[in-house]
């Protein structure tokens, strides 16, 4: 392994507003390497990877990649010398097709327009070759988060880069995508690539990479050869602190019924029944896991649950009220429920807005806070204040816009906005997804906590530690219905 192949020194970058995201950061790489770049949320892995891929430049510093100075001014810059990137936060037209997504910018011409089979035939042999699948016709707006994710991926890989920073690539995956692709990072790291691997799974950081740099803060402190540290140096390295992993919880004591699904069918857009005949129940004072491979099933339920969809055969009840077809999200929301939604920047925030207009989003018609069609922004302000201290959101000023925070800190404004009123049912879909695990962990005893007070959590996560650990009761789903059924998860702690 040739040493130095990318080298960042003295990596500053201040913003006009004063913010300093990075503080005089090093990151060294050498050629065929998976390198870990570690931290919480906020603290300027991104914005670090940004600086690399040309889109956000250094206030100070300087960047070398196989032995050249570089200047980036765009991210065409950093294609062109052998640098890709994927985002965290999917960088894709909704409205185009796979192939029109993956091609952009590439595309093959027949004489002065563009080779629509030859554009198809690269995308079904990159995504063979990479174990990747996509269906290349398909739009993405149609798409799941997990196949959202494997498009950015193939984005990166179609134009071969020498580099590919990953950031956060397996945040969507399930545990079987997520052991195809550290295969191919097995391929392409002994083929020469180097790739910078960006994750706050300590458990996968330790299996796939050699060496790891942390930063906390917007600083450096360091990179280490993994096989010297364990996972617990590393967690206490990125949070300052020691971080508990097991969940405490006390035995539920489940109440009323506030959640039934009864005889629910649901047909998909592609006319494919994803949910067959379902029934379930949830009490209060109880966490329901569901897990299971995602594209059984579960994002189709939930947004039925959820009123985020209404066409369905069945019933759904919240606290014994019967959801009606034809009404939407408001009615669930009047009656009690409160979502995490799986795809935080579709569904769960306004990214232009500011942190203060997403948390009151779902409460700003509330006498409280509104009277007579007046806002009362002083008593907004507190509750913004209060959160965004009790949820630890890392940010300089309750009116920051969304877009400019992590997506962890994205995630703590949704968890404080939907756990923090009088929840009678909280869904809760992947509500750990991308985030740092002192935030997880933070995340976790707020679900118990809640839990303990009364409320009824339906749980579903892609990553079965969690859905294990988290849940007092659990079903599986498997191809629309459920597969399996445990009323008492101690006998499967082994």
């Amino acid at each position: 392994m040739t040493q130095n192949f990318l080298e960042m020194r003295n990596i500053t970058k201040v913003y006009p507003n004063g913010v300093v995201a990075n503080e005089g950061v090093d990151l060294i790489c050498g050629k065929g390497e998976i390198h870990a770049l570690m931290g919480e949320n906020g603290a300027g892995k991104s914005t670090l990877m940004k600086i690399l891929f040309g889109i956000e430049e250094a206030t100070e510093g300087s960047i070398t990649f196989k032995g050249e100075k570089l200047n980036l001014k765009s991210p065409l810059d950093a294609i062109d010398k052998g640098i890709g990137m994927v985002h965290q936060h999917f960088m894709l037209d909704e409205d185009l097709t796979v192939t029109d997504n993956i091609i952009l910018g590439i595309e093959p011409k027949k004489g002065l327009a563009i080779d629509y089979e030859e554009a198809r035939r690269m995308v079904i042999e990159t995504s063979e070759r990479y174990q990747l699948k996509v269906d290349p016709d398909a739009l993405v707006m149609d798409l799941e988060v997990g196949r959202k994710q494997k498009v950015e991926i193939l984005k990166a890989l179609i134009r071969g880069a020498e580099l590919l920073i990953m950031d956060e690539p397996t945040a969507v995956l399930t545990p079987q995508e997520t052991e195809e692709l550290f295969e191919q990072f097995k391929i392409l790291r002994d083929e020469g690539h180097t790739i910078i691997f960006i994750s706050h799974k300590l458990r996968e950081i330790s299996s796939i990479c050699s060496r790891a740099t942390i930063m906390r803060s917007g600083k450096g402190l360091g990179s280490y050869d993994l096989e010297n540290v364990t996972i617990q140096e590393l967690s206490r390295m990125m949070v300052g602190r020691d971080v508990v992993r097991e969940i405490e919880k006390k035995a539920p004591t489940p109440g009323e019924k506030k959640l039934e699904v009864k005889d629910v069918t649901i047909v998909n857009d592609e006319l494919v029944v994803a949910v067959d005949q379902m029934n379930l129940t949830l009490h209060e004072g109880e966490i329901l896991g569901i897990a299971g491979v995602e594209g059984n099933g579960q994002r189709e339920l939930v947004d039925c649950i959820t009123g985020l969809a209404t066409e369905y055969e069945g019933e759904i009840l919240i606290d014994g009220t019967s959801l009606k077809k034809k009404d939407t999200v408001k009615q669930a929301r009047n009656l009690g429920l409160f979502h995490i939604p799986e795809d935080r920047l579709t569904y769960g925030v306004m990214a232009d807005g500011s942190i203060t207009d997403n948390l009151i989003s779902n409460r700003f018609n509330k006498p409280e806070f509104n009277k007579y069609g007046f806002m009362d922004y002083k008593k907004i302000h507190a509750l913004a204040d209060e959160l965004i201290e009790e949820y630890e959101v890392k940010t300089d000023s309750k009116f920051t816009p969304m877009r400019m925070l992590s997506g962890g800190n994205m995630q703590k404004v949704v968890a404080a906005r939907e756990m923090s009123e009088d929840i009678e049912v909280l869904v809760a879909d992947q509500p750990t997804r991308g985030v740092d695990v002192g935030t997880a962990s933070f995340i976790h005893d707020q679900l118990v906590s809640i839990r303990d007070g009364g409320a009824a959590i339906l749980l579903i996560s892609a990553d079965i530690n969690e859905v294990m650990e988290m849940s007092d009761r659990l079903i599986v789903m498997y191809d629309g219905k459920i597969s399996g059924y445990f009323n008492d998860l101690s006998n499967l702690s082994e």
